[in-house]
């Protein structure tokens, strides 16, 4: 099985090392953990990211709305190619600005 792990190394920053794909976002509540007590930014670091599908995309988008839920706007960094061209071909960019 795929390896992902969410780790938060400030307040403001989650760094996401691993696979984002449909077969390592298994676990919800591993999120819901880090999202807790977000301030209103948050931060999700990327460069450990190995792998992503569109589950990640999805995954990510999903991120974005129960942040956007506590008025907590969600900004990527280090974002893989891999996932700007997910991002481009399903013409959601727009929604990480």
């Amino acid at each position: 099985m795929p390896n992902l792990q969410l780790t938060k190394p400030s307040a403001d920053t989650v760094t996401v090392v691993g696979e984002l794909t449909r077969d390592s976002l298994t676990n919800e509540s591993l999120l819901n953990q880090l999202l807790e007590n977000a301030q209103s930014v948050l931060y999700f670091d990327l460069s450990e990211v190995s792998r992503v599908d569109t589950a990640g995309l999805a995954w990510l988008i999903h991120s974005l709305g129960k942040l956007k839920q506590q008025d907590v706007r969600l900004e990527l960094k280090n974002v893989p190619d891999q996932l700007q061209n997910l991002m481009a071909l399903g013409q959601v960019s727009n929604l990480f600005e």
